[in-house]
C-alpha cells in the first residue's frame, strides 16, 4: 500500500500532528454495514487507538446485500462479512465489534433502533460517537447517501440526544442496569458540509487502506482492489491540506450541548 501513499514521503511523528480538540477515553463507532467504519473513519480510529482511546464498533446490519452474485446465500455472505469486519477492526486496534443483525437494505429509523443504539451508548458510555451523516448529499457520489446510512445516522443522533441521556426514555434500560449517559461529541462524515479535519500520519492513512482491503468479499471482481480505492487516499490527501498534515479525514463535529443555541 505504500506506493499509493507516495505523496507524503516522510511520515509525521506523533508530536508534529495538530492535536485533537480533547482527549477521548471511550469512542463508539455506529455504522450501517461491515466496511462503513473503515471507509468513513479508519484513519481517525487508528489515531484515536494510538492515542489511548478505547474504540468499539456497533454494526447495525448483516451486510447480506453487499455482493454482486445473487447465487450466494445471504446468511453465508453475512457470516463472511462479519468475519471481515472483525479482522479489519482488529487491524486498527478496535476493542470489540458487535452486530445488531438487521436486514441489509431495510433499516428504518424508529424507536426499536433508537432503543438498541441507546442501549449500546449507555453500556459503553462513550465520550465520542462516530456515525453516518443523516442528510442526503446531492454533491458527493450517491453511495455516500445509502438509505441505511441515512437511517442509522439519524437514529444515532436521536439516541445520543435525547434518548441515552434521559432517564425517562426507554425505562426498560434502567431495569437492565444501564444508567443514562451523555455523549460529549458526535463526528459524522462532512461531505459538502465538512468543517472539521482530523490530521493523520501516513501510518494512520495506510492502516485505513489496509483495513478496507481486508473486506475481500467486496473486491472479488476487481482486477486491482488497491487501485479501486485510490480515491480514498486521494481524499485523505486533499483533506490533509486543510489540516496542516499529509493526510486527514473530514467531518462535521457536533458538540452535544444542551442549550438551544449553536455550540461554540
Amino acid at each position: 500500500m505504500a506506493s499509493s501513499m507516495s505523496s507524503a514521503s516522510v511520515d509525521e511523528s506523533w508530536d508534529e500532528l495538530p492535536p485533537l480538540p480533547r482527549d477521548f477515553r471511550r469512542v463508539l463507532v455506529i455504522s450501517a454495514h461491515p466496511d462503513d467504519a473503515e471507509f468513513a473513519f479508519g484513519g481517525s480510529v487508528a489515531r484515536l487507538v494510538e492515542g489511548g482511546s478505547e474504540v468499539r464498533y456497533l454494526v447495525c446490519t448483516d451486510g447480506s446485500l453487499g455482493g454482486e452474485d445473487p447465487g450466494v446465500d445471504p446468511a453465508d455472505l453475512g457470516e463472511r462479512r462479519a468475519a471481515e469486519q472483525r479482522a479489519a477492526a482488529a487491524h486498527l486496534g478496535v476493542a470489540s465489534v458487535a452486530f445488531l443483525g438487521l436486514t441489509d437494505g431495510a433499516v428504518e429509523n424508529g424507536l426499536g433502533l433508537r432503543r438498541a443504539l441507546s442501549r449500546a451508548i449507555r453500556r459503553h458510555r462513550p465520550d465520542l460517537v462516530l456515525t453516518h451523516q443523516p442528510l442526503r448529499s446531492l454533491v458527493f457520489p450517491i453511495g455516500a447517501s445509502h438509505p441505511d446510512h441515512l437511517a442509522v445516522g439519524e437514529a444515532a443522533m436521536c439516541a445520543v440526544f435525547p434518548d441515552a441521556g434521559n432517564p425517562r426514555a426507554f425505562p426498560e434500560l434502567l431495569d437492565e442496569g444501564l444508567a443514562p449517559h451523555k455523549v460529549s461529541e458526535i463526528w459524522v462524515p462532512g461531505h459538502e458540509h465538512t468543517n472539521f479535519y482530523v490530521a493523520l500520519a501516513q501510518r494512520h492513512a495506510e492502516a485505513k487502506l489496509e483495513a478496507i482491503l481486508l473486506h475481500e468479499s467486496q473486491f472479488e471482481r476487481s482486477p486491482s482492489p488497491a487501485k479501486e480505492i485510490g480515491w480514498v487516499a486521494d481524499r485523505m490527501s486533499k483533506y490533509g491540506r486543510h489540516a496542516d498534515a499529509g493526510w486527514a479525514e473530514g467531518f462535521v463535529r457536533v458538540i452535544c450541548a444542551t442549550s438551544a443555541g449553536p455550540a461554540d
